[in-house]
């Protein structure tokens, strides 16, 4: 199946294939409305959870808990990864994608845990309706992997990606501690000495009609945080108190939402949220994904520290990490469909 980019790139291409049609309960795009400045995507300042205050780290963290209880998004700002550094890697993310066909083809990948692996909608072998999406997965820890092309790219993203590692362990300290658990609980409990990291780069090209298209459809991540950076061009809607709503990224910060495996950590104390990526018919939108999950062989359960003070029976049954990912990767993504796979 042809990149989406190229298809973007057809000389006079006016309309979308029908493959690429949404219907629109699936789209359902009139219900997006713009988030109220009194109810704002909470902020986390960084460096007040760094800080050497025990008053400030400990407000920080309750806005942390907070913000994974309401929302389950929240922006990250004064976390010490360099802008520079932030714009080469998607300046890098986007020379991948302006690689030939051919080139591209190299790092196809066959398997959902080929640790490089590039292609178009999300798994273009069960789908009905494509998305207008092309994407870049690669594994970068526990052992770096980085496609060969372009020129630079293995360098900027393995220095990148361990800069948002280690924001990344110490968000999860935090959300460890608003929790009611030890700081490294989390850290221990996912074996993240070993955790999972997947840097995914994703690319949606003008569409000539965005009202039927997607580019990627309402689905909640894997694993326990992703951070996110993109290019300027908004298009990332989330699904707040039943209503989609825009998100627009604060320039050199990354936006942050727990995944499913934080959900079951907590036993459903902290939900991951449904999003979806919207298209538009003018500009490229890029933007950089950087999952970070358990080890792929951790069995993920709820904590019995927090079932047992709470005295609460387990929502969720543990399963692999590595089994949920196949199950996930492997499926038409939908909404949560696999973390609803299982619930109890």
């Amino acid at each position: 199946m042809a990149c989406v980019k190229a298809l973007a790139e057809s000389p006079g291409l006016t309309s979308i294939p029908s493959t690429y049609n949404f219907t629109q309960n699936q789209h359902d795009h009139e219900a997006v409305s713009e988030i109220d400045p009194e109810d704002s995507i909470p902020v986390i300042d960084f460096s007040l959870l760094t800080s050497s205050s025990p008053d400030q780290r400990s407000k920080v963290i309750q806005d942390l808990g907070k913000a994974c209880r309401d929302w389950g998004f929240f922006t990250v700002i004064n976390h010490n990864v360099p802008e520079k550094l932030m714009e080469m890697t998607m300046d890098a993310c986007q020379r991948f994608f302006n690689l030939t066909e051919e080139e591209k083809r190299e790092f196809a990948g066959k398997h959902v845990l080929d640790p490089i692996r590039c292609g178009t909608s999300f798994n273009a072998s069960v789908e009905k309706v494509f998305f207008w999406r092309d994407f870049l997965k690669v594994f970068v820890h526990p052992e770096f992997h980085s496609p060969n092309k372009p020129v630079g790219f293995s360098e900027i993203s393995l220095e990148y990606c361990k800069r948002i590692r280690q924001v990344a362990r110490e968000l999860l300290k935090g959300i460890s501690e608003s929790l009611g658990l030890e700081f490294c609980y989390i850290e221990r409990a996912m074996n993240l000495d070993s955790g999972l990291q997947i840097l995914v780069a994703n690319l949606y090209p003008p569409c000539p009609q965005p009202e039927l298209a997607m580019g990627m459809p309402p689905h909640s991540d894997h694993g326990l945080l992703t951070l996110l950076t993109q290019n300027g061009i908004c298009g990332l809607q989330l699904l707040h108190n039943g209503k989609w709503v825009n998100v627009n990224v604060v320039p050199n910060s990354f936006l942050v939402n727990t995944g499913d495996h934080i959900e079951i950590l907590s036993n459903g104390k902290y939900k991951s949220v449904v999003h979806r990526a919207v298209v538009n018919n003018k500009m490229t939108r890029v933007s950089l994904a950087i999952a970070n999950g358990p080890s792929l062989d951790t069995v993920v359960e709820p904590s019995k520290e927090l079932i047992e003070r709470q005295s609460e029976a387990p929502a969720y049954i543990g399963i692999k990490y590595k089994d949920f990912l196949e199950l996930q990767q492997s499926n038409q993504l939908d909404n949560k469909s696999v973390l609803d796979r299982v619930r109890v």
